[in-house]
């Protein structure tokens, strides 16, 4: 009977022995809500300024007679037509006989024309033919005086036109010197490149790519905007730790963080206010990230 006792009691502390461990490892365990938490990770952000204006010709040239006194006879281009340097124009009428040849006097795109048979022409008035030069264009449009700063000739740009769906390849041609005193604007000119013919006047919006900036980047919803400034959730030790963060440039849905943060940092994906400085959470590894 003795015997019995001894092994039972042996078996209740054994059983003890391997209890123990288990419950020690449920209150090891994290308590609290569980939160998606992704890793900071490096990103480079365009730096963009966008610019809203209008096509316009680069260059235009009007057409016109030397003499006074003629007469138009024949009319052998129109407005829209694509024209060489050199190439006829119109046939006009000389006053003592005999006829007079109108050239192009640089290839491009006729914007205007004013030629009709038996109308007037002469060396003053109105010109027979508009002319965009070569047929370049420019976007004009205004720029705040603080993006203005920031822009440079030869600084590539991608230009939508309404009507067109592809981008066109532009560069800054052109900044003005001044701005307007009341609105602060300036002038800048962004060279178009594209053998498509455009039409003047038509609205565009052109995307002027300044540099680039590489730093932490989050996505946008795992940053808070409130009276304590910007912050981002971490998760450290289990526990939710508040930083106050400076952004920087945003881009597809995400935004870099350019203090605050370092790589690897576990942030909140989605941060609230129900979650507070402190408080035990359980991390769970955002999908996109879980590679």
């Amino acid at each position: 009977m003795s015997h019995f006792r001894i092994s039972a009691l042996s078996l209740t502390l054994a059983a003890g022995l391997l209890t123990t461990p288990a419950l020690a490892a449920d209150e090891d365990a994290p308590k609290g809500p569980s939160v998606t938490v992704l890793k900071a990770a490096k990103s480079c952000f365009a730096n963009i300024v966008e610019v809203s204006g209008t096509i316009l010709a680069r260059e235009e040239t009007a057409v016109r007679p030397e003499r006074m006194g003629l007469k138009v006879a024949e009319v052998m281009a129109d407005a829209g037509d694509t024209v060489t340097q050199g190439q006829t124009l119109a046939r006009l009428n000389l006053p003592e006989g005999g006829t007079l040849v109108v050239q192009a006097p640089v290839a491009g795109v006729i914007s205007v024309s004013n030629a009709t048979v038996g109308a007037m022409a002469s060396g003053k008035g109105e010109a027979l033919f508009n002319i965009i030069a070569r047929g370049e264009y420019d976007v004009v449009g205004l720029v705040p005086t603080s993006d203005l700063a920031r822009l440079a000739v030869n600084q590539p740009a991608a230009v939508r036109v309404i009507g067109i769906n592809d981008n066109l390849d532009a560069k800054v041609r052109r900044l003005a010197p001044t701005v307007q005193p009341d609105s602060q604007l300036g002038q800048a000119f962004l060279g178009i490149t594209t053998n498509r013919r455009l039409l003047v006047n038509a609205a565009a919006r052109a995307l002027i790519k300044t540099g680039q900036s590489c730093n932490v980047a989050v996505p946008l919803t795992a940053v808070q905007y409130g009276s304590a400034g910007t912050v981002v959730q971490v998760v450290r030790s289990q526990r939710i730790e508040t930083r106050r963060v400076e952004t920087g440039l945003m881009s597809g849905g995400q935004i870099e963080i350019k203090d605050g943060l370092k790589e690897g940092d576990e942030v909140v994906a989605r941060a609230g206010a129900l979650l507070r400085e402190g408080d035990p959470v359980r991390p769970v590894t955002a999908a996109t990230n879980a590679k």
